[in-house]
């Protein structure tokens, strides 16, 4: 029997789900001033709505600068 386990949206994994380098999710929650929605210790948990809104973000920057997922 195995036994599921629901993997936490932090720092680490917001950057895993999204394909992005870790300095650019600390970047976004740094200047739009993201709250974690709990603490563990060091790590910060954020909610899905979080992820979604870091994500805008990055596509936001990157459709301006014509990065990554810009044209």
């Amino acid at each position: 029997m195995s036994v599921q386990t629901a993997v936490v949206p932090t720092v680490g994994e917001i950057a895993r789900r999204l394909g992005e380098p870790i300095h650019r999710i600390e970047y976004i929650i740094r200047a739009r001033d993201i709250a974690p929605i709990v603490r563990a210790g060091n790590v910060r948990v954020f909610s899905d709505a979080d992820v979604d809104r870091i994500a805008s973000e990055l596509h936001r920057i990157d459709t301006e600068k014509g990065g990554p997922g810009g044209e």
